[in-house]
């Protein structure tokens, strides 16, 4: 008879760890996915952030910057821009309403720059007015 009150005092000893290690995994559990959901919308705040930085972006490149709006914000941007490359910024839509040309200004007047160069101030450009939209932004 004592042998089987040890042996259902162990069961029940084994039971209870059982149980406690259970009700630890499960509040484990809860956190995990507490803890996911709170990335999720972290992730989806950021990602609705960069996406509303890039359409601010795009709308300040296409209008403001090219129609030379005076906005300190636009003038900020250029200037930053006319810092790292040396030289005076000219943008510009040709008459015939072709793509924007960037000139730079020189003493003998605006010069054309090359495909690559161009390229490389757009995405400069581009980079810059991002990162100035983000830095307003809220």
């Amino acid at each position: 008879m004592l042998a089987n009150t040890a042996d259902v005092r162990i069961m029940l000893r084994t039971y209870g760890k059982q149980l406690s290690n259970a009700k630890r995994l499960a509040r484990f559990r809860r956190a995990l996915r507490l803890s996911e959901a709170q990335d999720v919308v972290d992730i989806s705040r950021q990602a609705k952030r960069r996406e509303l930085v890039e359409r601010i972006a795009r709308e300040i490149m296409e209008n403001l910057i090219v129609n030379s709006a005076e906005n300190p914000v636009v003038e900020d941007i250029l200037d930053r821009l006319e810092a790292e490359t040396g030289w005076p910024v000219v943008l510009e839509y040709p008459l015939d309403g072709g793509e924007l040309r960037i000139l730079r200004q020189a003493e003998d007047g605006p010069e054309s720059l090359g495909p690559e160069e161009t390229a490389r101030v757009m995405r400069r450009l581009w980079e810059i007015t991002l990162a100035k939209v983000d830095e307003t932004m809220l």
